[in-house]
This record gives C-alpha cells, structure tokens and sequence, in this order.
C-alpha cells in the first residue's frame, strides 16, 4: 500500500486549481442511466471513486468512452441494460447507492447491495429505501441485497424526509424524473452537489423547480443527448483554504464559485485569514498568529460541512486558547482524534463534542489513515509538524483528491508518495 513521506514544517505559496466535484459528479453518472440517448460529463475529478462508479455503469451495460485526460465521459445505454448491481462494486463506495433510483424508475427493476457493508441504521439507507417506495417501489433485503420492483412506471406524490439526507434527496430526485405526474420532496438537502444534478438534469430536459428546502419535480417521459460541465469540489477547495490559513500561506485557488464556500470563508475571516474573492478564484493569506473559534458545529448546507470537521480540528489545534467542535451529522467521526494525538494534539472528547486545548506544537510521527476527510487532516497536520511524517493507507485520500500530492508539492510542500 502506498504511504506519503512529509517533511514539516512547509510554508505555502502560489497557484493550486480545483478538480471537478466527486460528490456532485457521481450522483450526475448515477443519473445517466435515465438517457436512451448520449450523454457527455466533462470536468470529472480523476479519483478512485469516479473510476468506482463508472465500472459500475459498465457492469450495468453502458458504454464509456473516456477522453484522454479522462475528464470527460461519454456514456451510451443499451437498449436492454442490466439492473444487477454486485457486492464487489458496490463494498467500496456509499454513493453506489444512487443507481437505485434511476434504476426503478427506468426498468422497474433492480438487485443492488447494500453499500459498504452498511448497517442500516448508522449513514442509514433506509431513508432512500422509504422514499422510492413511496413512489410505488417494493422492495425486501435479502442476503444484504436491496431486491426491488415496481407495477410499470413510478407513481408522483408527496414525500416528507424525516431527516435531512443528501443521498435519499438525490435518490428521490432523479427516480421522480420519470414518475407519472407531480412529485414534492420537503426537508430537502440543498447542497450545492444536489443543485448541480437538478440543473443537469433540467438541461436534459427534466422539469424540476426549488423553492427553499422544497423540491418540485414534474415526470416526463424521457430525456434528451446532453452535454454537462461538473461543478467544482467545495471540499477540495475548503481543504486548500484551511491549509493556507494553517501554514502562513499565501494562495491563490482558481476554478471555482467562492460562493459555494461563503460560510467556510466567514469562519477563516475570523481565525484571522486576509481572503479576498472574485468571480473563479480566492486569494488567502494565513495569519502569523490563528485565532482561537470557541465552538463550531457541522450542519447541513449552508452550515460548516461535515467533511471539512477534521480539517478545521487540525486549525484549531494551532489556534491560540481553546476551542471546541461538535460533529452533529456522523456518529463515528472523530476517527482522527488519536492520529492527532500522537502528533501532540491536546484534544478531549465527549459525545459528539471535541474539545481542543490549542497552541500545539506538533512533532512528526507515523500516522494511519481512517477514511477520506481524516486522512488529508493528517496531511495538513504534517505539514505544519516539525521533522518527518508518515500517514499510512492513503488509498482512502485517492478515493476523493486527485493526485493531492502533485498539487501540495507545487505550493511548496514537501510530500513523497512512497510504493
């Protein structure tokens, strides 16, 4: 397994570019599988997942043909497709998940494992699967399979979401594409993500309106060849905006909307960052001393992104005095907490609330990854260590940042991938 070699401390300066979205992209390709006709997605990030799900659409029938950059797919369903979605595809990604919908919606048909080896219950699946059966959808779990089926074609209606879920959101969205008649999602995710898949999907032809956390979406019977640019990951670019403010930095990131993170730049503002935006790029200087934040807690779009916790705990730990995070969207999110540790971090947790002593001078050390977010946490810790570190199991960052090791060592970090 590959491990990265990081040699602190750096400082950061110059130009970094942001990839295409990985939590936009792979609900769009999930969707693809509604088109009889071509579909083009440009602006795909080149990361382990994407390559995850667009095996997953091959194994289902579609044809891809990828440009040389791989950036750019063009996808063409068969007549007659599969609906069979296998354990080995499926284990090593939650979003595989999002081929239920268009799936039943398209062939009324559909054998999917469950994701990950998903306990419904905790990152539940059983909110998409109470959806989709509300348009008409049956379903049993057998031997950890999702067997579903549908009489012909779904039905619109009117479907109230308990809880806030991006993926049940997006699942909802585009089977109700194709449903007969009217169908209204309420307590709505409306991540940035979600909003993109509507737009592509109304490009195609599909009749979807937002109002608030209100969802409006009105079947048609297909859609048209289309042509589709994915947006810019917001996760990718908060990680490098951390980053900067961590490590001194003076950065300057393109390609992207500096709206889709408003609230993640509010916060940097106040830890002491200088940020200035324009309309496809931020200019971020990091402060000679970071402010302490006394509580920040992950909440659902427009709030501070569960996926930028981790990396906002490695800012704090360098913030003068002591500060606290609250993770209210995962239950089992402070994986890095003891990686943390071992660097120097005086962090307390309790519940779902960690406490941060700052002011920590962190000492390089060996490290092990736990899932995506927490790993480039242990790489921005590494940066900012004195003397080398070694994060292990990194095959979770390639699932989500693409080639992040090319991109930190041209903004002056010192970084190896070793084999």
């Amino acid at each position: 397994m590959d491990k990265f070699l990081i040699n602190g401390p750096c400082k950061i300066k110059g130009n970094v570019s942001i990839s295409g979205s990985k939590n936009a992209s792979l609900p769009i390709l999930a969707a693809t599988l509604l088109f009889d006709k071509p579909v083009v997605i440009k602006n795909l990030p080149r990361v382990r997942d994407i390559n995850t799900m667009l095996n997953l659409l091959k194994s289902l029938g579609s044809k891809i043909i990828l440009s040389r950059d791989k950036k750019t797919a063009k996808i063409i369903n068969k007549k007659n497709m599969k609906t069979f979605a296998s354990y080995s595809l499926v284990k090593t990604m939650r979003g595989s998940i999002l081929v239920l919908g268009p799936l039943i919606s398209k062939y009324n048909k559909s054998k999917i494992s469950l994701p990950g080896g998903c306990l419904i219950g905790a990152r539940p699946v059983n909110y998409h699967l109470s959806a989709l059966k509300k348009l008409g959808m049956k379903y049993e779990l057998k031997d950890g399979y999702v067997l579903a089926k549908s009489k012909g074609k779904l039905n619109g209606t009117t479907i109230n979401f308990s809880k806030i879920s991006v993926g049940a959101t997006e699942n909802s969205i585009i089977a109700a594409c194709l449903a007969k008649g009217k169908t209204v999602l309420k307590n709505c995710a409306i991540e940035p993500e979600i909003k993109d898949l509507t737009n592509f999907l109304n490009k195609a032809g599909a009749k979807i309106k937002w109002k608030g956390r209100v969802c409006k979406i009105i079947g048609v019977n297909s859609l048209n060849e289309t042509e589709y640019s994915v947006m810019a990951d917001r996760i990718e670019a908060g990680t490098f905006c951390v980053a900067a403010t961590l490590a001194k930095g003076n950065l300057q990131i393109n390609n992207l909307n500096p709206k889709i993170i408003g609230t993640e730049i509010k916060l940097l503002k106040k830890v002491g960052a200088k940020i200035k935006t324009s309309e496809n790029k931020i200019l971020i200087k990091g402060p000679e001393k970071i402010k302490s934040i006394k509580s920040i807690k992950t909440k659902e779009f427009p709030g501070i992104p569960t996926d930028l916790q981790a990396q906002l705990m490695v800012l704090m730990c360098k913030a003068v005095g002591k500060s606290s995070i609250t993770e209210s969207i995962f239950e089992n999110r402070f994986m890095h907490v003891a990686e943390l540790q071992r660097l120097g971090a005086k962090i307390n947790i309790k519940n779902n609330t960690a406490t941060i002593e700052g002011n920590t001078k962190f000492i390089g050390a060996e490290l092990m990854s736990s899932d995506l977010r927490a790993s480039v946490a242990l790489v921005l810790a590494a940066l900012v260590s004195t003397g080398k570190s070694y994060i292990n199991r990194i095959y979770h960052l390639d699932r989500g940042y693409e080639k992040i090791e090319n991109k930190l060592k041209k903004i002056g970090v010192k970084i190896k991938r070793l084999k």
